[in-house]
Parts: structure tokens; C-alpha cells; sequence
């Protein structure tokens, strides 16, 4: 008797987990908070639900309430990284703050790599703390070429930095010449940013022109994992290591995907490589 009880708790709140990771991906957000709370309240040692609430919470503009929800997955787990991480950035923002608007999905696609085709990079001159705050990893990113800078924006069309030089001058050029790329955060922090980049249309006039060179084999990385391609509350940039999360949303590039062969998730790459090419365009 006493382990159909506990069977069927466990079911009820697989189903309900379930319930509450759906609703996030449909970015409706009101009915998450009021899922996630009654996981809570049948489950009050459930760090995950109170992560999933902070989230829903922090989507909805109510801070206050989303750090304080992110504080008790920490009285209840305080080596949760997740946990803290939202915890410590949402110091930065007030309930008067604007909320986050509803962003779509990114595309599964943008996260694997392609040789040449696709390249994770490190942004200099960060926005403020408030503004990075606003975004997380997984979350959409426009580059907008200015001068002979290549800025990275969020859907709102906040600055958020720029992509370092010597990328950011290449990617400009390709721009110039036809070349379409995709953006998304691949980690952010306070005083830290990567953005994901990948070319998904390449003009005709650029043939045999690769927009990521590649590296040397001793600085082969590794820097997206499996988890990446899933719905995650939040990442742990810090670590480099991605938590445990559920599945992404999807939603496609509206041009064709460049050819390329597929590599997986793991990319070697050399910044000397093909720059002559691009140079002389």
C-alpha cells in the first residue's frame, strides 16, 4: 500500500514536471508559475520547480519574486548553479524594469557545427550589467554590421557588445559581399559574453570563401554539448559545463542552410587560415 502511495506521487509529479516544461516552451508563462507552485506545494523540496518558477517568474518582469524563488532552490540545494547564478544577476534588476519579451525559438541547427560554417565568439565592450541581465543563453541575437565594427544586439535591439575584432572585420566583409549568419547567446554573464554565429546563406559571389577559419590543433575545444540543444533554464557559463535541461523549442531559419558537412559538435579552427582570401575581397 505504502509503495503505490509513493508510485503514484512520483507519477503525479512527472506529470505535472511535464506540464510545467511545456508551458515554458510556449512561452506561457502565467500558467507555468501557476504549475510550478502547486509542484511546490506538494513537493517544497523540488529545486528544479523553483528554478522553473524564477524563470517564469523573471519572464513575467516580477524579479523580486523570481530571486526569491531562486533563493529557496538554494536553502533547499545551495550548490545549484543555476540557482545562484539567476539569483545573483537578478540583483541587478527592479519590478519596474521592463519585462523580457516573448523571443522565438531558436533553430536546434544553429548549435551544430559545421567546418568553417560556424564558430562560437567572445564579445568585447559588454552592455551593463542590467542590460546582460535581461538575457540568457539560448536566447536570439542580431549582428549589425557599423563600421568596422560588428555589433551583437538583442531581439529588442539593445546593444550587448561586439564581436572581437578580427572576426567581427571578416564577418563584415562577407556581410558586405551577400553572406547571411544567424546569432544566438551562448553564455553571458556579468562581465563575460559568447555568441554563437553560423552562416546560413552564403551568396554566390563568395564561393570558396570560408567565414570561420580554422584553428590549430592545439586549440581544438569542445563548446557545445547535448544539453545545449535543449530547453535549459539557464546555463552555468562560468564552468563551461551546460546543466541538465529540457528540450529546446525550434523554429527554423527562414533562408536555406549553407552546405556544408556536418562535424558534430566540436570544432577545430585556425585563425591564419583563408585570411588572405578575405583580405583580397
Amino acid at each position: 500500500m505504502v509503495f503505490n502511495q509513493l508510485s503514484d506521487k512520483a507519477r503525479v509529479k512527472r506529470h505535472r514536471t511535464n506540464e510545467a516544461i511545456a508551458l515554458a516552451m510556449q512561452s506561457r508563462w502565467e500558467e507555468a508559475v501557476a504549475v510550478n507552485k502547486s509542484i511546490i506545494e506538494a513537493f517544497p523540496g523540488d529545486a528544479d520547480a523553483f528554478n522553473r518558477l524564477g524563470k517564469a517568474l523573471t519572464q513575467l518582469g516580477l524579479y523580486s519574486e523570481a530571486r526569491e524563488a531562486y533563493g529557496h532552490a538554494l536553502k533547499v540545494e545551495p550548490s545549484n548553479a543555476i540557482a545562484r547564478k539567476n539569483f545573483d544577476r537578478l540583483s541587478h534588476l527592479k519590478d519596474d524594469d521592463s519585462p523580457p519579451k516573448e523571443r522565438k525559438g531558436v533553430s536546434s541547427h544553429l548549435f551544430i557545427e559545421e567546418t568553417g560554417k560556424a564558430d562560437v565568439a567572445e564579445l568585447d565592450h559588454l552592455a551593463s550589467k542590467e542590460v546582460l541581465a535581461k538575457m540568457t543563453a539560448g536566447d536570439p541575437a542580431h549582428l549589425k554590421p557599423e563600421g568596422q565594427r560588428l555589433l551583437v544586439e538583442s531581439p529588442d535591439g539593445e546593444y550587448l557588445g561586439e564581436v572581437e575584432p578580427r572576426l567581427g572585420l571578416r564577418l563584415i566583409k562577407l556581410i558586405e559581399g551577400g553572406n547571411e549568419y544567424a546569432a544566438a547567446i551562448a553564455s553571458i554573464g556579468e562581465d563575460t559574453g559568447r555568441v554563437m554565429i553560423k552562416e546560413v546563406f552564403q551568396h554566390p559571389s563568395q564561393a570558396g570563401r570560408i567565414s570561420f577559419p580554422v584553428r590549430a590543433p592545439d586549440e581544438f575545444r569542445s563548446y557545445v554539448k547535448d544539453s545545449v540543444l535543449k530547453y535549459e533554464l539557464e546555463d552555468d557559463e562560468d564552468s563551461g559545463d551546460d546543466e541538465p535541461a529540457e528540450e529546446w523549442g525550434t523554429g527554423e531559419p527562414q533562408r536555406k542552410e549553407s552546405s556544408g558537412a556536418g562535424k558534430g559538435v566540436a570544432l577545430a579552427e585556425d585563425e591564419d587560415a583563408e585570411d588572405d582570401a578575405i583580405e583580397e575581397g
